[in-house]
């Protein structure tokens, strides 16, 4: 239901994150702080008693925020990892297909044309949608039946076009883990988890006895903070969406290639 933050340019999205959780801890020093302070007021010991709180309830939160960063992060880069292995192996598949004879190397080219035109200029928009494009699949069918197709009259043809079927079965497997990836991301209940978290981390600052001024710079510092880390997450979060997704570059590569054959 949050899609619609990858729509912002990274810049502008950190600022409205962190300027939310600013804007919120600060209206809540005016508004919520008084109604808290009722419960905690009696005790004369009330800030280091809320300042142990606080650091408990930090360590633990730290930690997941942590955890969230790095598993986004892994996340992201084995995504990564898994289109420039799918773009090595095509690339792999266009040389093998390259040295078969007329006509089959120039109809295997022009299907790898096509197909590699595809991903680039339809497939991988609706993977930042979030969407998972299955037109490809009719192209990789006719290139397959056209492989198999091919008879080799030499030995040479014979170990070229072995070497061939297996390029594309491994491109085959690439582009499948590829597709898998479109819908990854943080589980819902985990964001839950983060969201609940800050506001009662924000909510033990608002029951410190202290200065308004010290509750606005104090309380402001530690949501600015919060705000950025969960932009951080949110950024990594969902491999092939927003300004930080992961780019097409390695098949424009390929496609450049394409063109002039």
């Amino acid at each position: 239901m949050f899609y619609w933050i990858y729509d912002i340019p990274s810049a502008k999205l950190a600022v409205i994150i962190t300027g939310a959780f600013v804007i919120f801890s600060w209206l809540g020093t005016f508004f919520a702080r008084p109604l808290l302070r009722t419960f905690v007021r009696t005790r004369s010991d009330i800030n280091d008693l809320i300042g142990y709180m606080l650091s408990c309830f930090g360590v633990f939160y730290g930690l997941l925020l942590g955890l969230l960063a790095v598993a986004a992060y892994q996340n992201f880069s084995e995504v990564e990892t898994i289109v420039s292995k799918e773009a090595s192996t095509l690339s792999a598949l266009v040389r093998d297909v390259s040295a078969y004879p007329e006509p089959e190397r120039t109809n295997l080219i022009w299907n790898l044309r096509d197909y590699t035109r595809y991903v680039v200029k339809y497939a991988w928009p609706a993977q930042q949608l979030g969407i998972v494009p299955e037109e490809g699949n009719i192209r990789m069918v006719a290139l397959h039946e056209q492989l198999i197709e091919f008879e080799p009259k030499t030995k040479g043809q014979e170990i070229l076009h072995a070497e061939a079927l297996r390029q594309f079965n491994n491109y085959l497997e690439a582009r499948r883990m590829r597709l898998f990836s479109v819908t990854t991301s943080i589980p819902a209940v985990m964001w839950t988890v983060v969201l609940i978290g800050a506001l009662m981390n924000i909510a033990l600052v608002w029951m410190f006895d202290m200065k308004i001024l010290n509750h606005l710079f104090l309380g402001g510092f530690l949501a600015a903070f919060m705000g950025l880390m969960i932009f951080l997450i949110a950024s990594l979060d969902n491999p092939f969406r927003g300004e930080l997704s992961i780019s097409p570059a390695p098949f424009e590569d390929i496609l450049r290639h394409l063109m002039e054959e």
